[in-house]
């Protein structure tokens, strides 16, 4: 895979990456959310393809991008499709700092040393090319503006930035609601993105798969009417402790 794309989960942490701050936007959640996009970014690259709310290798080829090829490797060793959210919620975090040293590698952000409280060290991010942060949020800011369907690409990434509760980050405020709510309704024009999106918040929301198929046919057991998720789901769910990555 060349680079002259950014990757899916490349995108989802440069927009969650704060310039004022140095530091990532829904810590918590964005472990999840970088194992759902590098789902999304296989898939895209032909390498995996979902089998009902499973996910199956097709071709374990390497792609030329190390984390996701670590990613393409572990799917491939489990011999036999993979539910989307087991393998979201499984035993891989710390994508965040993986992703943040790999974008400090290819020269996507600087790492800033520092100290808080003038004692215990720390690290902040800035990206090198505000532009490259920009270009990525007017991809999202036209989708939203002008309802025009979007790319594949793009429809996961939204899908993706709202799952893990992007939506206040990038659109503040009560005067960013609709915008929030449009975000949520990309979900709909990437059935992948959608579906890896909604994995995400049922990890989140600690939903067993099996509980969430259930609960969508019937409409009861979730708190959603008809199985509908809700565009709150994302920031109102609380990932379990064994899940949180280190901040």
């Amino acid at each position: 895979m060349g680079k002259s794309r950014r990757t899916v989960p490349e995108e989802l942490l440069l927009l969650a990456l704060d310039p004022t701050t140095g530091t990532t936007a829904q810590p918590q959640t964005l472990d999840l959310g970088l194992a759902g996009a590098q789902l999304v970014e296989l898939s895209l690259a032909g390498r995996i393809v979902p089998e009902g709310d499973r996910i199956a290798v097709v071709l374990a080829r390497p792609t030329g991008d190390p984390t996701l090829d670590h990613a393409l490797e572990l799917l491939r060793r489990r011999g036999s499709p993979v539910r989307a959210a087991h393998w979201i919620g499984g035993p891989r975090l710390g994508l965040r700092q993986t992703y943040l040293a790999h974008l400090e590698r290819c020269g996507m952000v600087t790492a800033v040393p520092g100290q808080v409280c003038g004692v215990l060290p720390t690290t902040r991010y800035q990206a090198s090319d505000d532009c490259t942060n920009a270009a990525i949020k007017q991809r999202l800011d036209t989708a939203i503006r002008t309802g025009v369907p979007p790319d594949p690409r793009t429809a996961a990434l939204a899908a993706l930035a709202h799952s893990v509760g992007l939506g206040k980050h990038l659109y503040p405020g009560n005067e960013g609601r609709s915008s929030r709510s449009r975000l949520r309704d990309l979900i709909r024009y990437d059935p992948l993105g959608g579906m890896v999106a909604h994995a995400v918040m049922d990890v989140q929301n600690g939903l067993p798969a099996q509980q969430n198929r259930s609960s969508q046919a019937s409409g009861t057991g979730t708190g959603r009417p008809g199985g509908t998720r809700t565009a709150g789901r994302a920031s109102g769910g609380r990932v379990p402790a064994s899940r949180v990555g280190v901040r």
